[in-house]
């Protein structure tokens, strides 16, 4: 496996292809669109200022983004792994790098929402040294919702 890594924003091709991916998970996580559809206007891939696309030669196997929530707080969006390409460390990679391209722009700390049900997820953060805060909104009012946090 030969991993590349290149910076790109949310209007980006396999970006989107990834988007609609990571949709329609969620989606089937909730019991379909209609129980996601308040946080929707949150989760714009366009309003995603830093996206990272990890490729394996010319398949693109990966992404994971950036956006900004305040002045200090960057919010983790996206993370995704195909996969046939899990368990490969990648998603660790991917944030490690999140966490230098947000302290390279200036953000204080990283955050982010996940679900309990993400165990992988929840896991990974947890290893990664995230920390469990209070959910910041609008994930204060998602059912089964944990935020995280990390200060760079």
């Amino acid at each position: 496996m030969q991993l590349g890594f290149r910076w790109t924003d949310g209007t980006n091709r396999d970006f989107q292809c990834f988007y609609l991916k990571t949709e329609e998970y969620y989606n089937q996580l909730v019991g379909g669109a209609e129980n996601r559809k308040a946080f929707v206007p949150y989760n714009i891939s366009e309003n995603i200022t830093d996206v990272l696309i990890v490729s394996d030669g010319d398949i693109v196997v990966g992404c994971a983004g950036l956006k900004p929530y305040s002045g200090s707080d960057t919010e983790v969006k996206r993370v995704w792994v195909e996969p046939a390409y899990r368990k490969h460390h990648i998603a660790q990679q991917m944030m490690q790098q999140l966490e230098e391209k947000a302290k390279a722009n200036g953000f204080r700390r990283l955050i982010l929402q996940t679900r309990e049900i993400m165990a992988a997820a929840v896991q990974l953060y947890e290893k990664l040294g995230y920390s469990r805060i209070p959910n910041y909104p609008p994930y204060d009012r998602l059912e089964g919702a944990v935020c995280f946090a990390k200060d760079l």
